[in-house]
């Protein structure tokens, strides 16, 4: 029996909240028909929230749906709510409000892409529930819905039947997580690969990465040090030896580091260390203790212990969870 997933895209939504997630539930479509699974596959629709079937995106190219939500005759199992980049000031209509409170109920898993959490607040669904969006709006998310718990770390957040993800290309990681739950692992991680995604990421990622955090440092001195960090995590690295290395005092290479990447040195190199070892225990079949070693976390009970602080769970856990078989 066919799973119909509909995602819905509200008035000037982002293009990827849509066609992300859709790429990703295709892709596997098309790999459960390639092993004669194509039965019990996906059936994928696009609707609007509200009446017109062309919705205007945020960057100027409409979607044509094949209807609007209201308007579904057949059983949904999966319902994902596409972002607005004004929510929570420009929201769908009521009856649109009014159609979600009444039948999410009814579905097997209700989620929403980025800041489409807000129509799922405001229809309702997210009270006394963890609840996460893009990481510019979730103080707005918090203060406007008190009774939401409001993370503004993970990548996406389960509870229940109810699925929030982060911003925009997490929907992505959403949608893969949503694969595997159905099919398993090794299907979402073909599925990655075929979408050349560098890797499906657990819903407790944070938002924040480390090595994304280059991207906003201008500063050319901490940019090259940044760089060449990624490739020395083994070695013996105190404030006192990357100071020298950019050739400023301790004091003022820590004062210029916080300043230019929003976080103190023995942060940052924890924080890269840690996701590396992530990596690894992805990519690679090394033990603990070598991953521990070549991360310069010095022993396999450290990368337990800040693997548990980032991740909420064990290294070896871990593994077992997001390392395929197929790698």
């Amino acid at each position: 029996m066919k799973k119909h997933v509909v995602i819905v895209a509200p008035p000037y939504t982002s293009l990827l909240d849509v066609s992300g997630p859709l790429e990703v539930f295709a892709k596997a479509a098309s790999l459960l028909a390639f092993t004669n699974q194509a039965a019990e596959s996906y059936q994928l629709h696009v609707v609007s929230s509200e009446g017109s079937k062309v919705v205007n995106t945020s960057t100027g190219l409409p979607i044509v749906c094949e209807g609007n939500l209201k308007s579904a005759d057949y059983e949904i199992d999966t319902l994902l709510i596409a972002g607005m980049p004004n929510a929570p000031d420009n929201m769908v209509s009521q009856a649109t409000l009014k159609w979600l409170k009444t039948y999410s109920p009814m579905i097997r898993r209700v989620g929403s892409v980025c800041t489409g959490a807000f129509i799922l607040a405001e229809a309702g669904l997210l009270k006394g529930r963890r609840a996460t969006t893009h990481w510019m709006a979730c103080g707005k998310m918090a203060q406007r819905y008190p009774d939401i718990c409001v993370e503004k770390d993970p990548i996406f957040v389960k509870d229940g039947h109810i699925y929030t993800s982060a911003g925009i290309s997490s929907g992505m990681d959403l949608a893969l997580a949503l694969v595997e739950e159905d099919y398993g692992r090794d299907l979402a991680l073909m599925v990655a690969r075929q979408l050349v995604l560098y890797l499906k990421r657990p819903g407790n990622q944070s938002q924040y990465s480390a090595v994304l955090s280059f991207q906003k440092v201008n500063y050319q001195p901490i940019r090259e040090l940044q760089d060449w960090l990624i490739d020395h995590l083994n070695e013996d690295l105190t404030v006192e030896s990357l100071a020298e290395r950019t050739s400023m005092s301790p004091r003022n290479f820590a004062r210029v580091f916080h300043r230019e990447a929003g976080i103190t040195p023995a942060r940052f190199i924890e924080k890269l260390r840690v996701e590396t070892a992530r990596r690894r225990l992805e990519e690679t079949k090394l033990n603990l203790n070598e991953i521990s070693q070549e991360c310069g976390l010095g022993s396999p009970d450290t990368l337990r212990r800040l693997f548990l602080k980032h991740f909420k769970t064990n290294p070896s856990d871990y593994r077992r969870s997001f390392q395929s078989s197929l790698s």
